[in-house]
């Protein structure tokens, strides 16, 4: 009997494993498409239609924390029907079919509304998949899990921008069809979506009718939970949107077609960081290791505030994708581990909430500096904000955490 137990269990965590994968695989390609656009975006915006570094901003601002917010309505929902999938799917339905208005944009107006949409997308499914990555996840796994997930995420938002960096120089720096190539991979990862991922029936929540609003009580998750929460805020105002890297690059005197190159190295220190940062996670305290990850911020930006050539300022875009790597994994490991079983959805939505909340005012303070004082008050602000995030994390160290 305990062999066919021992049998039984090492079959279920192979297909554990491949459902894990396969959303790997889904946010890969889905990532692919996004950073080919989001890599020429902010040139785009700023040098063909006119847009300031604080404008960018403000879109920039809202289209993410739209995306964050957008969670916590989502991740409630999966958890009141009892199923993750449908909402994942239509998320990222919702950004396939959007991709096309980048391309056909003609005015700042339209490329805020196709960003905006696209950011809705992202926020209906992200709640739902995260939660379904630790329904199909044992505790004791939760930070490999994550760190896989975000692994193949990040090599599809490192393939992006050289993608589009590749097809700019071969096109002769038309950003539009490029855009239009960027539409394939987004329906590619719908279609793995749809045929390569089942969500766990042994692990689904029970279905509960009504207002997704009415079971959410704030009694219902731990004071490490809230505490959670505080630093996440703390961790979102240091770190603003990347496409304040892409125009630092373009700072330095590179060309437009090459800005791109920003988000490749960032995001190639951060595929190769973010499975080993998850998996060491399991193995240690996981605020110690949020700590240092901020402290590689500091580092981070204290080379882009103060480089005065590409090879400077490129150290400090690895050393910021680095602690991506460090850190992106560990906060969803946290919200897991700190949540009730039954409101995870919930939880991963709440904590989106808080970090929609904290991007808008973050990417507002980053344009705004960087419009009135240039791009190093800007990181410096960064610097001082992650110093403060690594110490209020360093105090939670000896918080115990019971994995559910």
């Amino acid at each position: 009997m305990a062999i066919a137990d021992n049998k039984k269990t090492a079959v279920n965590a192979r297909r554990l494993a491949g459902g894990v994968w396969a959303l790997g695989f889904v946010s890969l390609f889905m990532d692919i498409s996004s950073e080919m656009i989001h890599g020429l975006l902010p040139v785009f915006l700023v040098g063909t239609l006119g847009v300031s570094a604080a404008g960018l901003g403000l879109i920039e601002g809202i289209a993410e924390s739209t995306a964050a917010i957008t969670k916590l309505f989502s991740g409630m929902w999966s958890d009141r029907i009892g199923r993750r999938k449908p909402l994942a799917l239509l998320g990222y339905g919702l950004a396939a079919i959007t991709k096309p208005l980048f391309p056909l944009a003609d005015s700042i107006a339209t490329v805020f509304a196709a960003r905006f949409i696209d950011r809705i997308g992202k926020g209906i499914r992200g709640a739902p998949r995260d939660a379904l990555v630790a329904d199909l996840t044992p505790p004791e796994q939760r930070g490999a899990a994550f760190g896989l997930r975000q692994t193949l995420d990040t090599v599809g938002a490192f393939v992006g921008p050289l993608l589009a960096m590749g097809l700019m120089v071969w096109l002769a720096d038309r950003a539009r069809t490029v855009f239009w190539i960027a539409t394939v991979p987004a329906f590619i990862a719908v279609g793995i979506l749809v045929f390569a991922v089942h969500e766990p029936t042994a692990s689904r929540p029970k279905a509960v009718r009504g207002n997704p609003l009415a079971g959410f009580r704030w009694r219902s998750f731990p004071a490490p939970f809230w505490r959670l929460a505080v630093i996440v805020a703390l961790f979102t105002l240091m770190r603003f949107s990347e496409a304040f890297l892409v125009l630092r690059v373009q700072s330095t005197g590179v060309r437009d077609a090459y800005a791109p190159l920003a988000l490749v190295v960032m995001n190639l220190a951060y595929v190769l960081s973010a499975y080993p940062a998850g998996a060491l996670s399991d193995r240690m305290p996981r605020h110690r290791l949020l700590a240092l990850g901020c402290l590689v911020m500091v580092v981070a930006d204290g080379f882009l505030a103060f480089g005065q050539g590409p090879v400077a300022i490129f150290v400090g875009i690895a050393a910021w994708g680095l602690h991506m790597g460090m850190t992106e994994g560990l906060l969803n490991a946290l919200t897991a581990d700190h949540a009730p079983a039954e409101l995870r959805g919930t939880a991963f939505g709440v904590i989106n909430l808080v970090r929609g909340v904290m991007l808008f005012v973050a990417s507002l303070m980053a344009g705004a500096l960087w419009s009135k004082f240039g791009p190093q008050a800007t990181f410096l602000t960064g610097a001082v904000l992650a110093t403060v995030t690594a110490v209020v994390a360093a105090r939670q160290i000896g918080e115990r955490t019971r994995p559910v």
